[in-house]
């Protein structure tokens, strides 16, 4: 019997689940490609060190899938990302206070493992929320 790989949505649903929730940072040679093509933080390294920025400063952040779409190799998928700021932030002193913003991002899904990823945050009202404007 032949193991069946993931559908692109699954191995989206899982890598998002493993990298962004429990913080497995070290799991992306398990889900991108060896080719992988990082359009939002100019590679893997950049990707890792994108989310531990992140963790630093929301230790308690938590990503959920509002809506997530694949079609054929591409995966869309729409999240809320909750947190405390608890840790600087781009220049921002910590302030206690939580976000809570959405985000969307696209993946290309090849033979099982991500190979592409762009991803677009709600910034400014991230900023707002953490400054307290």
């Amino acid at each position: 019997m032949t193991a069946k790989n993931p559908s692109p949505v699954e191995t989206v649903s899982e890598f998002i689940e493993q990298f962004w929730n429990r913080n497995d940072l070290e799991c992306v040679d398990r889900y991108l490609s060896d080719d992988y093509q990082e359009l939002s933080y100019q590679s893997k390294e950049g990707l890792k060190q994108f989310a531990a920025r992140i963790l630093e400063a929301f230790p308690d952040k938590q990503y959920a899938v509002e809506e997530i779409f694949g079609q054929g190799d591409t995966v869309l998928v729409r999240m809320t990302v909750r947190g405390t700021h608890r840790g600087m932030f781009f220049g921002n002193a910590p302030t206690g206070r939580s976000m809570e913003v959405t985000l969307y991002r696209r993946y290309r899904v090849e033979n099982g493992k991500i190979a592409e990823h762009r991803g677009w945050i709600d910034i400014a009202t991230m900023m707002k929320q953490i400054k307290g404007e």
